[in-house]
């Protein structure tokens, strides 16, 4: 089995989406005085790197995650390339998605992550493709950029509004070009609008 991390490290240094808090790590224990190390981090849930976004997060009355079966976590993986920034219905189709599974999209912009860029030079994926993949009935959708459209957020609604998860901040994902996967994404259990994460991918 061949594992990849799909998960960015989080640390002061982790980018924070414009607006949002940046991450602050403080030391409370340290080994030399102590006896032991800890710590404590503050974030913002959707600045804290990779995280899963739910239906809460932009569905008046949605569930939050610790309300998502866990099986909702784990599924076959389909890669859809994202060319030139730009979604495309007609390679999303050609992708072969399928129900229960979990759609990551590859744009690159993973490179740039810790650049000013990453958040005002993204593309934004369409309605009409966000309607397919209700359509489709998958579990989640996955992307290596901070989100998949811009405000007043409509992807985000309808995505989140059937149920269907939304993994950002994701990378490696160049990584899975041809192959045959499982991803296992799992949240912190908190009952919110979206949590961290460690993404994982199992290539076939």
């Amino acid at each position: 089995m061949n594992f990849i991390d799909l998960s960015v490290l989080v640390n002061e240094q982790t980018p924070a989406y414009p607006g949002d808090p940046k991450i602050k790590i403080e030391t409370i224990g340290e080994f030399a005085k102590d006896s032991y190390n800890d710590h404590k981090v503050c974030f913002g849930i959707h600045s804290s790197g990779t995280h899963i976004d739910a239906p809460n997060h932009m569905v008046d009355g949605g569930k939050t995650l610790d309300q998502i079966p866990l099986e909702n976590f784990v599924g076959r993986g389909k890669l859809v390339e994202v060319k030139d920034k730009k979604f495309d219905l007609a390679v999303v189709k050609e992708a072969g998605i399928e129900e229960g599974n979990i759609a990551l999209f590859h744009t690159g912009l993973s490179e740039i992550y810790h650049k000013p860029e990453y958040y005002s030079d993204r593309p934004a994926m369409s309605e009409e493709i966000a309607n397919y993949l209700v359509e489709k009935k998958i579990k989640m959708i996955g992307l290596d950029m901070c989100s998949p459209d811009k405000e007043p957020f409509p992807v985000h609604r309808i995505l989140l509004g059937a149920g269907i998860l939304i993994i950002e901040n994701m990378t490696n994902l160049n990584k899975l070009t041809g192959k045959e996967f499982t991803v296992y994404a799992l949240p912190i259990k908190l009952a919110l609008d979206g949590a961290p994460a460690r993404v994982i991918a199992e290539v076939q």
